[in-house]
């Protein structure tokens, strides 16, 4: 067994990591796994934790924290009347379908598979988060019931093979639908914990070999608990600079280093 002074870097990392996944959520309005999942695989990879199942601790381990995450966002704007639960409600069955769909999907696949899907996908979302405009359109409102059954169980299923919660998906659907920013946004981390619940019970039971040390099926327990103790206390903070500061030159510059990371993790995958 793993003795506790041999932890000591890997918390202290994770100290740093969530602190910085908990204030680029607050500030810029996207989800912290979008960061916590590169930054794990960091972590782990550089304390010599390796082999075919590393990604989906990491993919596991960043919804575990969007449990909690998502939960005190969704209360936060609840008091504010900022949630569309009709929304909600409407979109979560699907969702939460598909994310368990994701995680029967991530327990057959490998490191260098889910690098290329994590990396492909963080790419999009770079290119919508740098080049997306506010003022684009794909209707008035939600989609009705044919076209909400087709594509709530995809945010699901492709929150879970990249270890995010609702939001990168979930605002801009909601935005392109003509959902105010501030409500797609409350709502949307409604959808966080619609995902992120399910498959995080279902990843309990995804044995991973040769996972880091305290790790139950594929979820971390030390990496979980210090993000959560960083990313309660920072996100707030950067809330609060949100609203001092510009967040388009904000966005643009995180989407050039969501794009690196993204790039650097399709060649991980291509080349090892």
């Amino acid at each position: 067994m793993t003795d506790l002074a041999s932890l000591v870097p890997m918390l202290a990392t994770l100290l740093a990591v969530g602190a910085v996944a908990g204030l680029i959520a607050g500030l810029l309005g996207v989800g912290g796994g979008i960061v916590l999942v590169p930054a794990f695989y960091y972590v782990f990879a550089a304390m010599g934790y390796g082999g075919p199942g590393l990604m989906q601790v990491c993919l596991a381990t960043s919804l575990a924290t969007i449990i909690v995450t998502s939960a005190r966002s969704v209360h936060s704007h609840h008091r504010k009347r900022a949630v569309e639960w009709q929304i909600l409600r409407q979109w979560a069955p699907g969702i939460m379908i598909g994310a368990v769909l994701g995680v029967l999907v991530v327990a057959q696949l490998r490191t260098p598979t889910l690098q290329a899907i994590f990396g492909g996908l963080a790419f999009v979302i770079a290119l919508y988060m740098a080049f997306g405009r506010s003022d684009w359109r794909l209707g008035d409102q939600m989609p009705g019931l044919g076209l909400r059954a087709a594509l709530s169980p995809v945010i699901g299923f492709l929150s879970v093979l990249m270890g995010i919660g609702g939001g990168s998906f979930g605002v801009p659907l909601m935005t392109l639908h003509g959902v105010p920013i501030h409500r797609a946004v409350a709502t949307a981390a409604g959808f966080g914990f619609t995902i992120a619940l399910p498959s995080v019970l279902a990843f309990l039971a995804v044995p991973v070999a040769g996972a880091p040390p305290y790790t139950l099926g594929a979820v971390n327990l030390p990496a979980f608990l210090i993000v959560i103790s960083m990313t309660l206390v920072t996100a707030p903070w950067g809330a609060s600079l949100a609203h001092r500061l510009n967040p388009k030159p904000l966005k643009r510059i995180f989407a050039a280093f969501l794009a690196v990371v993204a790039l650097n993790m399709l060649r991980k995958a291509l080349i090892g």
